[in-house]
C-alpha cells in the first residue's frame, strides 16, 4: 500500500525551521515525506536533507515522494536517537535544523498486518522497526500482571489499567492473545459499560501503551532530545511535534535543562558552577493547530510544537 500521511502543523514547522537554501536539515521521523517535501522545496541543489526513519517502508515511500527535488538527499535507516549515525550522515558537519514528528503515521495504522490499530484484526506486532525483537505479542502474553498494569497506567494514562491487566492475564491463561481483535475484545470486557459510552475508543490508551513499550519510544525520545542540540550549528533549530502529555513532558523537561543548566543550589545568590545556556526558546508556548487545520485534519488536535535555537 502507498504511504499516505498528512503532515501536521506544516506551515508552523516550515516557519520554525527558518530554512536556508544551502543548509543541512534532518527529518528524524521522515514517514511518507510530508514535512520533508516542504524542506526540499526550500533547499537549493547545494542544500541537504537527511531523512531518518526506523521503518524501511517509510524510507522507501519517502524516497519516491522526494525523488523530484534537486537538493542532496541522504536516507538513513536508524532511530532518531542514534545521533552518531546522523552526525556521520552529515559528514561530521553541524546541521541547520532538525525536525521530529512523534506521531504514528497513517500508513502504519492503516497497514493492518503491522498490528498498530485496534480498528483492524491483525497479528500482535506493533514494531516500528521490523528488525527489532520485542513485539506486542511478547508484551501481552509474557509480561506479569503487575508490569502490564504499570505500562498501561503510565504509558496509556488509563484509569482501568489494573482491571485490563487482570483480564488479559486471565484470558491468556486459557489461550495466548494472538491478534489485535482478541485484545480489543478483552479490553472492552474489562472496562465497565458506563465508562465505554464516552471518550475515545476503549482500546486507544492500552494500544498506545503497548506500542510505546514495544518501541521504547519515551526512552529514545529522552535520549534524542538531550543530544540533538549538540548537532546544531549556531542559529540552527530543533523543532519537535508531540501528541500526548508523556512526550510533551519529556521535550519540555529536556529543553529546560538546556535553557537553565545551572546546577547551583537554589539558595545561592549567584551562579558559581559556570554552566550557561547554549539554546534559546523560539516558541514561548507550544504551537497548536489552527481551526482551519483541524477541519481538514482532526489528527492535529493534540499536536504541540516546541522549538529551540542553538546560540
Amino acid at each position: 500500500m502507498e504511504f499516505s500521511h498528512i503532515p501536521v502543523l506544516y506551515n508552523e514547522v516550515m516557519e520554525a525551521l527558518n530554512i536556508r537554501p544551502d543548509g543541512i536539515y534532518v527529518d528524524g521521523t521522515v514517514g511518507g515525506g510530508g514535512h520533508s517535501s516542504g524542506i526540499c522545496e526550500r533547499l537549493s541543489p547545494e542544500g541537504t536533507l537527511i531523512a531518518v526513519d526506523r521503518d524501511t517502508a517509510a524510507l522507501e515511500a519517502a524516497g519516491r515522494r522526494l525523488a523530484g527535488y534537486d537538493c542532496r538527499k541522504v536516507f538513513l535507516h536508524a532511530n532518531y536517537s542514534e545521533t552518531d549515525a546522523i552526525e556521520e550522515a552529515a559528514g561530521g558537519r553541524k546541521v541547520d535544523g532538525i525536525l521530529l514528528d512523534l506521531g504514528v503515521s497513517s500508513f502504519q495504522l492503516d497497514n493492518a498486518e503491522r498490528g498498530f490499530s485496534y480498528m483492524h484484526d491483525a497479528p500482535m506486532d506493533m514494531r516500528m522497526n521490523e528488525d527489532d525483537i520485542l513485539t506486542a505479542y511478547e508484551v501481552v502474553n509474557g509480561y506479569s500482571e503487575k508490569e502490564l498494569a504499570r505500562i498501561i497506567r503510565e504509558y496509556g494514562e488509563e484509569k482501568w489499567a489494573a482491571r485490563i491487566a487482570e483480564f488479559i492475564v486471565r484470558e491468556r491463561a486459557k489461550e495466548p492473545v494472538r491478534t489485535t481483535g482478541r485484545l480489543t475484545e478483552i479490553i472492552k470486557a474489562a472496562i465497565p459499560a458506563r465508562a465505554r459510552r464516552t471518550g475515545p475508543h476503549p482500546s486507544k490508551r492500552t494500544f498506545q501503551a503497548i506500542r510505546i513499550e514495544v518501541n521504547d519510544e519515551l526512552g529514545h525520545l529522552r535520549e534524542a532530545v538531550s543530544r540533538m542540540p549538540d548537532l546544531l550549528e549556531s542559529g540552527g533549530r530543533l523543532a519537535i511535534i508531540s501528541f500526548h502529555s508523556l512526550e510533551d513532558r519529556i521535550v519540555k523537561t529536556e529543553f529546560e535543562k538546556r535553557l537553565d543548566p545551572c546546577t547551583c543550589p537554589k539558595e545561592f545568590p549567584v551562579c558559581v558552577c559556570g554552566k550557561k545556556p547554549d539554546v534559546r526558546k523560539v516558541t514561548r508556548k507550544p504551537l497548536t493547530a489552527s481551526e482551519e487545520e483541524l477541519e481538514n485534519n482532526p489528527r492535529a488536535r493534540s499536536a504541540k510544537l516546541r522549538v529551540i535555537e542553538k546560540l
